[in-house]
């Protein structure tokens, strides 16, 4: 039931969304619990298309038979040549062995971080090397399917908000404008960024 009251919400509270809502696709919500797979795969996804993603992927995950879950001690027991052969590239074979550590070290748990603000979250997340505040917002948007998360820095809700509401600012500015619209969204922000997603056909979930 939550995304029928979160779509009569939006539909009420901006008409551009109620137009994108009533043209697109049905969203429903898709908790994944693993947090530590999200993760990397965040990390292996960050600054490359999706299909290049997806191929990078799979053969990260060949590097782990017979199941291709790669368990966090496997992880750090690889060498960066053998992750470089996968496709990924230095800095991130690096960022892949922070998270395989972070989740060693029992930092990666589900009950505990589902639990934190959107705040406290980020700052956990972000102490890890390579993940930034986009990344930490995808997983609780994705991984953890936190409601009202507004994902402001991410270049489709950018382009997707330029594009329905006429916004022609830059940086800082086009970021504060952004919020602001996005206030009455509250607290279904996160369903709203995935329509603005889907409206561009690019959504990352």
């Amino acid at each position: 039931m939550l995304n029928q009251d979160a779509i009569e919400h939006l539909t009420a509270a901006d008409p551009v969304l109620a137009r994108l809502i009533a043209s697109g696709r049905p969203i429903q919500p898709r908790p994944h619990e693993d947090l530590y797979l999200a993760l990397l795969r965040a990390i292996v996804s960050q600054q490359i298309s999706t299909k290049a993603a997806a191929a990078i992927w799979k053969r990260f995950q060949a590097l782990f038979p017979p199941e291709g879950y790669p368990e966090p001690r496997e992880v750090l027991a690889l060498n960066e040549d053998e992750l470089r052969a996968a496709g990924l590239s230095r800095q991130k074979a690096g960022y892949l062995k922070a998270i395989a550590e972070y989740n060693e070290r029992g930092l990666l748990d589900y009950e505990h971080l589902s639990q934190l603000s959107e705040d406290a979250f980020t700052q956990h997340l972000t102490a890890i090397k390579g993940v930034g505040r986009w990344t930490a917002q995808m997983l609780q948007m994705f991984a953890l399917d936190q409601p009202d998360v507004f994902a402001e820095g991410d270049l489709g809700v950018q382009n997707a908000m330029r594009k329905h509401y006429g916004l022609e600012e830059t940086g800082r500015a086009l970021q504060q404008r952004m919020t602001t619209i996005a206030e009455p969204w509250r607290p279904y922000r996160s369903l709203a960024c995935k329509y603005l997603w889907q409206s561009l056909d690019n959504n990352p979930g």
